[in-house]
């Protein structure tokens, strides 16, 4: 039996989630330090965020880019840790202390000699590493701390033109200190990282999402059961020219069963009217749970 409170916890469950959570915060920590350390670093790419102004700060002190970061990051923390939750604080502040750490016990080695292709595989490696801490719950850094503080004293700036402002200074500051053409590179990585971060946080299992308006959704709904195996939302909708009732259907599935789905289609009703749309994340019966 499973031990569970008078509240209906499953303690058990939730153990197992919260340490696959710090497992996700700590092996994506070591990808981010991995970036850091053998690609950034070797190139002096200033990647916006605490760690850029962090690896700027470091041609002047004589401090590890990532105890730089912790020192940057601590007031940060203090001051703006209140505005969030004490779960989401703890996660993030263990985050930030494991890629600080990382950043600086790692071993700084050059592994492409390229600083095109240090930004892009840096890059890369930065933004699976940081969406695996954003699944987790937990963040690295604390400029969406700072961001929301500057935002708090003055409201007429959004939090995303404060991250874009801070991550544009790190940039120039970088452009300063080592040249013009490190800046591009940083431009690069900076691009990169958001979209593959972009891609582990909203999921790999994309679908697409067809909205059929037809006068023979029955047929069509019987095909796409019997040949694809997926479901469908059936809707009565009226033609505003016509003012007759038509059939509406949406229907979900994955790129690779698109152009099956779209043969039905034609072949049951060749005047029907159909829009298709990506779906970023596909959830439920049929796809990931």
């Amino acid at each position: 039996m499973r031990m569970k409170q008078a509240g209906g916890i499953d303690w058990k469950r939730e153990g197992r989630k919260l340490i696959t959570e710090y497992l996700h915060v700590l092996l994506g920590t070591l990808i981010t330090g991995v970036s850091f350390a053998m690609f950034f670093l070797p190139h002096d790419i200033a990647p916006g965020g605490v760690t850029g102004i962090a690896t700027v700060a470091a041609a002047y002190l004589p401090l590890g880019v990532g105890f730089i970061s912790f020192l940057i990051n601590l007031p940060l923390f203090i001051l703006g840790g209140h505005h969030s939750g004490w779960r989401f604080v703890l996660r993030s502040f263990v985050a930030m202390m494991l890629l600080s750490l990382f950043i600086d016990l790692l071993p700084h080695t050059d592994l492409t000699g390229d600083g095109l292709l240090a930004s892009v595989f840096g890059g890369l490696l930065m933004g699976i590493g940081l969406g695996m801490v954003v699944r987790a719950g937990a963040t690295t850094g604390g400029t969406d701390m700072a961001a929301k503080l500057l935002h708090d004293r003055f409201p007429v700036f959004s939090i995303a033109a404060i991250l874009l402002a801070i991550d544009s200074l790190v940039i120039l500051l970088a452009i300063r200190q080592f040249g013009f053409q490190a800046g591009c590179y940083a431009l690069i990585a900076c691009f990169v990282s958001s979209k593959a971060m972009d891609m582990v946080v909203q999921g790999f299992n994309t679908a697409v999402q067809l909205m059929i308006i037809t006068s023979q959704h029955d047929s069509i709904v019987e095909r796409i059961h019997r040949d694809l195996g997926r479901g469908c939302t059936a809707f009565m909708a009226t033609g505003t020219y016509s003012g007759n009732p038509v059939g509406a259907l949406m229907c979900v599935c994955s790129r690779l069963e698109m152009p099956r789905l779209k043969k039905i289609i034609s072949e049951e009703d060749p005047n029907a009217f159909v829009t298709v749309c990506d779906v970023r994340e596909a959830l439920g019966e049929g796809f990931a749970k």
